[in-house]
Protein backbone atom coordinates (compact mmCIF):
# COMPACT_ATOMS: atom_id res chain seq x y z
CA UNK A 1 0.00 0.00 0.00
CA UNK A 2 2.72 2.50 0.92
CA UNK A 3 5.07 4.20 -1.50
CA UNK A 4 8.14 3.58 0.64
CA UNK A 5 10.78 6.00 1.87
CA UNK A 6 12.50 6.47 -1.49
CA UNK A 7 9.17 7.09 -3.18
CA UNK A 8 8.34 9.76 -0.62
CA UNK A 9 11.68 11.44 -1.29
CA UNK A 10 11.07 11.45 -5.02
CA UNK A 11 7.59 12.92 -4.75
CA UNK A 12 8.27 15.44 -2.02
CA UNK A 13 11.82 16.67 -1.99
CA UNK A 14 11.44 19.61 0.37
CA UNK A 15 9.19 20.69 3.19
CA UNK A 16 8.26 23.74 1.17
CA UNK A 17 7.07 21.49 -1.63
CA UNK A 18 4.97 19.59 0.90
CA UNK A 19 3.21 22.78 1.87
CA UNK A 20 2.24 23.30 -1.77
CA UNK A 21 0.98 19.71 -1.94
CA UNK A 22 -1.33 20.52 0.94
CA UNK A 23 -3.02 23.12 -1.22
CA UNK A 24 -1.95 26.06 0.94
CA UNK A 25 -1.74 29.28 -1.05
CA UNK A 26 1.30 31.51 -1.40
CA UNK A 27 -0.38 34.01 0.91
CA UNK A 28 -0.55 31.43 3.67
CA UNK A 29 3.04 30.37 3.04
CA UNK A 30 4.16 33.96 3.46
CA UNK A 31 2.14 34.26 6.63
CA UNK A 32 3.83 31.14 7.99
CA UNK A 33 7.23 32.80 7.55
CA UNK A 34 9.67 30.08 6.55
CA UNK A 35 7.62 26.89 6.02
CA UNK A 36 10.67 24.71 5.45
CA UNK A 37 12.30 25.81 8.71
CA UNK A 38 9.03 25.54 10.59
CA UNK A 39 8.53 21.99 9.33
CA UNK A 40 12.09 21.01 10.20
CA UNK A 41 11.74 22.36 13.74
CA UNK A 42 8.36 20.68 14.17
CA UNK A 43 9.71 17.25 13.22
CA UNK A 44 12.71 17.70 15.49
CA UNK A 45 10.38 18.47 18.38
CA UNK A 46 8.16 15.51 17.50
CA UNK A 47 11.15 13.16 17.41
CA UNK A 48 12.39 14.35 20.81
CA UNK A 49 8.99 14.06 22.48
CA UNK A 50 7.67 10.87 20.86
CA UNK A 51 6.83 7.77 22.86
CA UNK A 52 7.27 4.49 21.01
CA UNK A 53 4.96 1.54 21.60
CA UNK A 54 4.10 -0.77 23.03
CA UNK A 55 3.28 1.51 25.93
CA UNK A 56 0.40 3.06 27.84
CA UNK A 57 -0.24 6.79 27.41
CA UNK A 58 -1.87 8.98 30.07
CA UNK A 59 -4.54 11.20 28.52
CA UNK A 60 -4.66 13.96 31.13
CA UNK A 61 -6.66 12.91 34.19
CA UNK A 62 -9.29 11.21 32.04
CA UNK A 63 -8.07 8.00 30.46
CA UNK A 64 -5.21 5.77 29.36
CA UNK A 65 -4.50 4.71 25.79
CA UNK A 66 -2.47 1.66 24.80
CA UNK A 67 -0.45 1.98 21.61
CA UNK A 68 1.09 -0.95 19.79
CA UNK A 69 4.69 -1.81 19.01
CA UNK A 70 4.42 -0.35 15.51
CA UNK A 71 3.04 2.99 16.69
CA UNK A 72 4.38 6.25 18.10
CA UNK A 73 2.59 8.86 20.22
CA UNK A 74 3.55 12.54 19.92
CA UNK A 75 2.27 14.54 22.90
CA UNK A 76 1.62 18.25 23.27
CA UNK A 77 3.12 20.75 22.69
CA UNK A 78 5.12 19.01 19.95
CA UNK A 79 1.92 17.65 18.39
CA UNK A 80 0.42 21.13 18.13
CA UNK A 81 3.63 22.48 16.65
CA UNK A 82 3.54 19.79 13.99
CA UNK A 83 -0.12 20.36 13.17
CA UNK A 84 0.50 24.08 12.78
CA UNK A 85 3.42 23.42 10.43
CA UNK A 86 1.08 21.28 8.32
CA UNK A 87 -1.36 24.18 7.97
CA UNK A 88 -3.83 23.31 10.73
CA UNK A 89 -4.83 25.20 13.84
CA UNK A 90 -3.18 24.26 17.12
CA UNK A 91 -6.26 23.26 19.09
CA UNK A 92 -5.78 23.35 22.88
CA UNK A 93 -8.12 20.36 23.17
CA UNK A 94 -5.68 18.16 21.27
CA UNK A 95 -3.97 15.49 23.36
CA UNK A 96 -1.48 14.30 20.77
CA UNK A 97 -0.90 12.42 17.53
CA UNK A 98 -0.48 8.71 16.85
CA UNK A 99 1.47 7.54 13.80
CA UNK A 100 2.60 4.16 12.50
CA UNK A 101 6.29 3.29 12.56
CA UNK A 102 6.18 0.56 9.91
CA UNK A 103 7.31 1.47 6.41
CA UNK A 104 4.14 0.40 4.60
CA UNK A 105 1.51 2.48 6.45
CA UNK A 106 0.56 6.11 5.84
CA UNK A 107 -1.95 7.47 8.33
CA UNK A 108 -2.29 9.74 11.32
CA UNK A 109 -4.67 9.74 14.29
CA UNK A 110 -5.47 12.99 16.09
CA UNK A 111 -6.44 12.46 19.75
CA UNK A 112 -8.51 15.17 21.43
CA UNK A 113 -10.42 15.64 24.66
CA UNK A 114 -13.50 17.85 24.83
CA UNK A 115 -14.71 18.77 28.32
CA UNK A 116 -18.26 19.14 27.08
CA UNK A 117 -19.90 17.59 30.09
CA UNK A 118 -21.95 14.41 30.11
CA UNK A 119 -23.45 13.81 26.66
CA UNK A 120 -26.86 12.16 26.69
CA UNK A 121 -26.96 9.42 24.07
CA UNK A 122 -30.68 8.74 23.87
CA UNK A 123 -31.03 10.66 20.60
CA UNK A 124 -29.06 7.93 18.82
CA UNK A 125 -32.23 5.86 18.84
CA UNK A 126 -34.00 8.36 16.60
CA UNK A 127 -31.23 9.43 14.23
CA UNK A 128 -32.15 10.50 10.74
CA UNK A 129 -28.94 9.96 8.80
CA UNK A 130 -30.14 12.16 5.93
CA UNK A 131 -30.59 15.06 8.36
CA UNK A 132 -27.12 14.47 9.78
CA UNK A 133 -25.66 14.57 6.29
CA UNK A 134 -27.48 17.83 5.54
CA UNK A 135 -26.16 19.35 8.77
CA UNK A 136 -22.62 18.32 7.87
CA UNK A 137 -22.92 19.83 4.42
CA UNK A 138 -24.25 23.14 5.76
CA UNK A 139 -21.63 23.27 8.50
CA UNK A 140 -18.82 22.59 6.04
CA UNK A 141 -19.98 25.43 3.83
CA UNK A 142 -19.86 27.79 6.82
CA UNK A 143 -16.41 26.54 7.83
CA UNK A 144 -15.13 27.21 4.32
CA UNK A 145 -15.22 30.92 5.15
CA UNK A 146 -12.55 30.36 7.80
CA UNK A 147 -10.48 28.24 5.43
CA UNK A 148 -10.62 31.01 2.85
CA UNK A 149 -9.19 33.46 5.38
CA UNK A 150 -6.25 31.11 5.90
CA UNK A 151 -5.62 30.67 2.18
CA UNK A 152 -6.80 27.06 2.25
CA UNK A 153 -9.05 25.76 -0.55
CA UNK A 154 -12.71 25.21 0.22
CA UNK A 155 -13.78 21.69 1.11
CA UNK A 156 -16.53 19.66 -0.51
CA UNK A 157 -17.99 16.64 1.26
CA UNK A 158 -18.81 13.74 -1.04
CA UNK A 159 -20.75 11.26 1.04
CA UNK A 160 -20.56 8.73 3.83
CA UNK A 161 -17.62 6.38 3.95
CA UNK A 162 -19.17 4.79 7.02
CA UNK A 163 -22.62 5.79 8.21
CA UNK A 164 -22.89 6.86 11.86
CA UNK A 165 -23.30 4.02 14.32
CA UNK A 166 -23.25 4.05 18.11
CA UNK A 167 -22.61 1.21 20.56
CA UNK A 168 -24.69 1.99 23.64
CA UNK A 169 -22.96 -0.72 25.68
CA UNK A 170 -19.45 0.72 25.26
CA UNK A 171 -20.49 4.33 24.57
CA UNK A 172 -18.44 4.42 21.37
CA UNK A 173 -19.44 6.33 18.23
CA UNK A 174 -17.98 5.91 14.73
CA UNK A 175 -18.69 7.74 11.49
CA UNK A 176 -16.72 8.72 8.40
CA UNK A 177 -17.14 11.22 5.61
CA UNK A 178 -15.25 11.57 2.33
CA UNK A 179 -14.17 15.04 1.23
CA UNK A 180 -11.96 16.74 -1.30
CA UNK A 181 -10.66 20.24 -1.85
CA UNK A 182 -12.25 22.33 -4.57
CA UNK A 183 -10.12 22.19 -7.69
CA UNK A 184 -8.49 18.92 -6.71
CA UNK A 185 -7.87 16.73 -9.79
CA UNK A 186 -10.57 14.13 -10.28
CA UNK A 187 -8.06 11.28 -10.35
CA UNK A 188 -6.51 12.26 -6.99
CA UNK A 189 -7.86 10.32 -4.02
CA UNK A 190 -9.97 12.46 -1.74
CA UNK A 191 -9.32 12.76 1.96
CA UNK A 192 -11.13 10.88 4.69
CA UNK A 193 -11.67 11.73 8.32
CA UNK A 194 -12.58 8.45 10.01
CA UNK A 195 -14.00 9.68 13.31
CA UNK A 196 -14.25 7.67 16.52
CA UNK A 197 -15.44 8.87 19.91
CA UNK A 198 -15.45 7.48 23.44
CA UNK A 199 -17.91 9.08 25.86
CA UNK A 200 -16.93 9.70 29.46
CA UNK A 201 -18.40 11.31 32.55
CA UNK A 202 -17.00 14.81 31.92
CA UNK A 203 -16.90 14.82 28.12
CA UNK A 204 -15.49 12.74 25.30
CA UNK A 205 -12.23 11.69 23.72
CA UNK A 206 -12.03 11.57 19.93
CA UNK A 207 -9.54 9.56 17.90
CA UNK A 208 -9.79 10.79 14.33
CA UNK A 209 -8.01 8.89 11.58
CA UNK A 210 -6.73 10.96 8.67
CA UNK A 211 -5.91 9.07 5.50
CA UNK A 212 -6.56 8.98 1.77
CA UNK A 213 -9.89 7.62 0.58
CA UNK A 214 -8.25 4.69 -1.19
CA UNK A 215 -6.50 3.65 2.04
CA UNK A 216 -9.34 3.89 4.54
CA UNK A 217 -10.37 0.23 4.45
CA UNK A 218 -6.80 -0.86 5.16
CA UNK A 219 -6.14 1.83 7.78
CA UNK A 220 -9.34 1.96 9.82
CA UNK A 221 -8.58 -1.22 11.84
CA UNK A 222 -5.70 0.70 13.42
CA UNK A 223 -7.92 3.41 14.87
CA UNK A 224 -10.61 0.89 15.79
CA UNK A 225 -8.02 -0.95 17.88
CA UNK A 226 -6.92 2.30 19.50
CA UNK A 227 -10.54 3.03 20.37
CA UNK A 228 -10.90 -0.42 21.93
CA UNK A 229 -7.68 0.12 23.92
CA UNK A 230 -8.82 3.46 25.38
CA UNK A 231 -10.05 3.17 28.96
CA UNK A 232 -11.46 5.93 31.11
CA UNK A 233 -10.13 6.02 34.67
CA UNK A 234 -12.15 5.18 37.75
CA UNK A 235 -14.58 7.99 38.42
CA UNK A 236 -14.33 9.27 34.83
CA UNK A 237 -16.37 6.59 33.10
CA UNK A 238 -19.73 7.25 31.49
CA UNK A 239 -21.40 5.07 34.10
CA UNK A 240 -19.95 7.24 36.90
CA UNK A 241 -22.21 10.16 36.00
CA UNK A 242 -23.96 11.81 38.95
CA UNK A 243 -27.06 13.70 37.87
CA UNK A 244 -27.03 15.78 41.07
CA UNK A 245 -23.53 17.19 40.70
CA UNK A 246 -22.24 16.74 37.15
CA UNK A 247 -22.44 19.07 34.19
CA UNK A 248 -24.61 17.94 31.29
CA UNK A 249 -23.56 18.92 27.77
CA UNK A 250 -25.63 21.49 25.92
CA UNK A 251 -25.97 19.11 22.97
CA UNK A 252 -26.65 15.46 22.35
CA UNK A 253 -24.80 12.72 20.53
CA UNK A 254 -26.05 13.76 17.09
CA UNK A 255 -24.10 17.01 17.35
CA UNK A 256 -20.86 15.02 17.19
CA UNK A 257 -21.88 13.98 13.70
CA UNK A 258 -23.67 17.17 12.68
CA UNK A 259 -22.87 20.83 13.19
CA UNK A 260 -20.04 20.58 15.71
CA UNK A 261 -18.17 18.04 13.62
CA UNK A 262 -18.63 20.05 10.43
CA UNK A 263 -16.73 23.00 11.86
CA UNK A 264 -13.70 20.77 12.41
CA UNK A 265 -13.93 18.43 9.42
CA UNK A 266 -11.85 20.42 6.97
CA UNK A 267 -9.14 21.47 9.39
CA UNK A 268 -7.73 17.95 9.22
CA UNK A 269 -8.51 17.27 5.58
CA UNK A 270 -5.85 19.70 4.42
CA UNK A 271 -3.06 17.37 5.53
CA UNK A 272 -4.31 14.30 3.67
CA UNK A 273 -2.18 15.24 0.66
CA UNK A 274 0.73 15.81 3.02
CA UNK A 275 0.37 12.28 4.36
CA UNK A 276 0.32 10.85 0.85
CA UNK A 277 3.55 12.63 -0.09
CA UNK A 278 5.52 12.88 3.13
CA UNK A 279 4.40 10.19 5.55
CA UNK A 280 7.45 7.98 5.28
CA UNK A 281 9.83 10.85 6.02
CA UNK A 282 7.66 11.83 8.96
CA UNK A 283 7.65 8.34 10.39
CA UNK A 284 11.40 7.94 10.09
CA UNK A 285 11.93 11.23 11.90
CA UNK A 286 9.65 10.18 14.74
CA UNK A 287 11.28 6.82 15.39
CA UNK A 288 14.81 8.14 15.39
CA UNK A 289 16.26 8.09 11.88
CA UNK A 290 17.65 11.59 12.30
CA UNK A 291 20.30 11.21 9.62
CA UNK A 292 17.72 10.36 6.99
CA UNK A 293 15.53 13.34 7.78
CA UNK A 294 18.54 15.68 7.97
CA UNK A 295 19.72 14.47 4.57
CA UNK A 296 16.24 14.96 3.21
CA UNK A 297 16.09 18.62 4.20
CA UNK A 298 19.44 19.31 2.51
CA UNK A 299 18.11 18.23 -0.88
CA UNK A 300 17.33 20.94 -3.37
CA UNK A 301 13.74 21.34 -4.54
CA UNK A 302 12.87 19.98 -7.96
CA UNK A 303 10.01 20.77 -10.26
Amino acid sequence: MGMGFQGALRTCVSALACVSFMGVSAAYAQQAGNPEQEMKQAWAAAKAASKIGPTSIELRDQATLKIGKNEAFIPQPAAGQLMHAMGNSNNPDMLGLIMPTSDDEEWMVVAKYEASGYIKDDDAKDWNVDDLYKSLKEGTAAANEERAKRGIPALEIQGWVERPHYDAATHRLIWSMAARSQGQPANDPGSVNYNTYALGRDGYISLNLITASDHVDADKPAVQKLLADLDFKDGKRYADFNSKTDKVAEYGLAALVGGIAAKKLGLFAVIAAFLAKFAKVAILAVVGFGAAIAKFFKRKPTA
